[in-house]
């Protein structure tokens, strides 16, 4: 008996013969091509064809999602059969969406966009080479099941999701995808604006009240892997676990166009890396670009400069440096107009307009001025918890350039002497598994935050003799703990590449602008040659001091709230501003995680590569060290390190 719901099924070829001969004994059914007018009676939609036209599913997106039909795809491509997402009008996670997501996941995803770019300008692949009689049935049964579950109310399975089908081997597969934030099809971002910018920070209660964290990785680990990580259409499509590292170690994939970037997460439990890691990758997913909000602002900063940041505050690399050929930044000129995005700055208690290429990550190319990394970038379960976390990690930087550049003679930890089991059961098992000794040293500078520069010194003839991290935290234990797992991180994974390349590396002893990128500034130090360059920590008589020397107690609170509050009061009294931008994009706001940038313009940025190098006009690095009572005087620039810095 056909009943009055009405579909409409547009394609040519045996999977839409099938899907129309079976729902035809069960519903009206008409076929008939896109080009034609769309009756507004049709309750559901179908677009199937036996091979891939991407220029037909654009176009069923326009007309569908003017007409305000639900829609649902199938087709073939390599070899495979691709059923959906089952898209409704006036909702983000389309086709398009879908495309990307499964595009970038692939391991030859700028070869396949190019394919798809094409296709989308021709006709299409009219059959596929395995889209057999087969194959197709099984898809059409899928499609007719899903359908019927739609069209009797029930929610669908293919609501950002794929269903794959290997028509090689007839087996089926289910794919989670997220909506794209910049989808030209779909998306729903708002501009820019002062007011989005704002920020007023309210009550984010603790887990415990020494944790600094408000959501629990048991509420997390629901979510993560289930939304996040998937081999074919997630934001990170694989894992991999390292067994050979002291300490629980995974590796998260995050595919980009072209190339991928792995995230790592450490912990005493693999289960706890994993969610890690990929809390991980979407720090750095919500960091590459503006992913929450469309930039709107583009001018000079000489016509902005009453409500923004001057550039110069942040520190810029060398003059010399941009005079040098291919030098892959311009400088910054007030009359040049650029890309602007809207921060808060809690000094002065209102937005503020920040570069973008500062808010964002820096590739060295366009109209960037500088190079910015990741630095000050932080997740978090809420907002408070993230800009927490962000102004750790910019303490945590800082702290250790500072050292390095003004060589401070730190004092040493005793870490017995915090009493603490964990610790100690860790720089044993450092000791014996990888046959490292640990020596950490209280890095903290004048705001008072506890901060850590760690160096694992190699007992062994063979791999990486020194590996430097550091760590921050309100609690110096969890500061420590923080470096040292930073360290385990590095170690024997890099031994044979430094083995390889031993005489690159000591190429760069002799010339320091040889060091181009991350990697080279953990193995240039893995050289037993440039030891002597960390002889101002390492080599001295200093008896080690206690926790209780060198740290006063953190203030209890219960709420994360208060402990924000007393870090920015810190900073107030210090006048260093800290400016907030909102990173959070719609894919982690979803399940309540924010991300934010924060910058403190004065204080040093993490920088990879030596002709990098950002000291220029921040003067804290000359004046911080009198205030320490390490220095008589304050220094000048010609005193500091020059040498590249041996944060990996």
């Amino acid at each position: 008996m056909v009943v009055t719901a009405h579909i409409l099924i547009a394609g040519q070829g045996l999977l839409a013969d099938f899907v129309h001969d079976q729902l035809s004994t069960s519903y009206a059914v008409k076929r008939q091509s896109l080009l034609e007018g769309v009756s507004e009676n049709s309750k559901l939609a179908l677009v199937l064809h036996d091979g891939w036209h991407p220029s037909v599913h654009q176009k069923a997106e326009e007309r569908f999602r003017t007409t305000g039909i639900p829609w649902l795809r199938g087709f073939v491509s390599f070899g495979e059969g691709i059923v959906g997402p089952f898209v409704r009008p006036n909702t983000t996670g389309c086709s398009h969406c879908a495309d990307l997501r499964r595009i970038i996941a692939g391991t030859d995803s700028r070869e396949m966009w190019e394919f798809q770019i094409r296709l989308a300008e021709g006709e299409g692949v009219r059959r596929d080479a395995w889209a057999s009689r087969p194959g197709l049935s099984q898809m059409a049964a899928f499609i007719c099941n899903e359908v019927h579950r739609i069209l009797q109310g029930h929610p669908s399975n293919l609501e950002e999701k794929l269903f794959i089908t290997n028509l090689k081997t007839l087996t089926n597969s289910s794919h989670v995808f997220l909506p794209v934030p910049h989808c030209p099809i779909c998306s729903d971002l708002p501009d820019d604006a002062p007011d989005l910018a704002h920020i007023r920070l309210e009550s984010s209660p603790k887990l415990t009240a020494d944790s600094y964290r408000c959501r629990s990785m048991n509420d997390l680990k629901t979510v993560l892997a289930k939304d996040y990580l998937d081999e074919r259409t997630g934001v990170m499509n694989g894992k991999v676990q390292d067994y050979t590292l002291p300490f629980a170690d995974i590796i998260v994939n995050m595919p980009l166009f072209g190339a991928d970037e792995g995230v790592a997460g450490r912990s005493n439990s693999y289960e706890m890396s994993e969610l890690t890691a990929i809390l991980e990758g979407l720090e750095r997913y919500c960091g590459i670009g503006p992913r929450g909000k469309k930039t709107i602002v583009r001018d000079s900063y000489h016509r902005l400069e009453s409500q923004a940041l001057h550039p110069a505050r942040v520190g810029l690399h060398d003059k010399e440096q941009y005079k040098k050929p291919h030098f892959p930044f311009k400088p910054f000129h007030p009359d040049t107009p650029m890309n602007w995005v809207w921060g808060y700055s809690f000094l002065h208690e209102r937005p503020v307009l920040v570069p973008e290429l500062l808010a964002y990550y820096s590739l060295g190319h366009g109209e960037g001025f500088v190079y910015e990394t990741s630095n000050g970038c932080a997740l978090g379960g809420s907002i408070e918890e993230a800009i927490f976390h962000a102004i750790l990690e910019v303490v945590e930087r800082d702290s250790f350039l500072l050292t390095w550049y003004a060589q401070l003679p730190l004092p040493g930890l005793d870490l017995s002497s915090a009493g603490d089991k964990e610790l100690q059961l860790m720089v044993d098992r450092v000791r014996e598994v990888m046959g490292y000794d640990l020596y950490l040293y209280n890095s903290t500078m004048e705001h008072g935050i506890p901060s850590i520069w760690g160096v694992a010194k190699n007992r062994r003839s063979k791999g990486l003799n020194l590996i430097c991290a550091a760590g921050a935290n309100p609690d110096p234990v969890s500061a420590v703990k923080s470096t040292i797992y930073e360290l385990a991180g590095m170690m024997s994974g890099q031994d044979e590449k430094l083995e390889e390349n031993r005489q690159k590396y000591a190429g760069m002893l002799k010339d320091p602008f040889a060091v181009r990128n991350m990697e080279d500034h953990g193995l240039l130090y893995g050289l037993q040659e440039a030891e002597e360059r960390l002889n101002f920590l390492l080599h001295h008589e200093r008896p080690l001091r206690t926790f209780a020397e060198e740290f006063k107690q953190p203030p209890v609170h219960t709420d994360l709230k208060d402990d924000l509050q007393d870090i920015l009061e810190r900073f107030r009294r210090l006048n260093l501003e800290i400016i907030v931008v909102d990173q959070t994009s719609p894919i982690t706001k979803r399940n309540g995680l924010f991300c934010v940038k924060v910058l403190i313009p004065g204080m040093l940025p993490m920088t990879f590569g030596h002709h990098l190098t950002r000291v220029k006009g921040l003067e804290r690095v000359l004046t911080v060290p009198k205030q320490l009572g390490f220095a008589k005087t304050p220094l000048s620039y010609e005193q500091l390190n020059p040498h590249p810095h041996p944060f990996p």
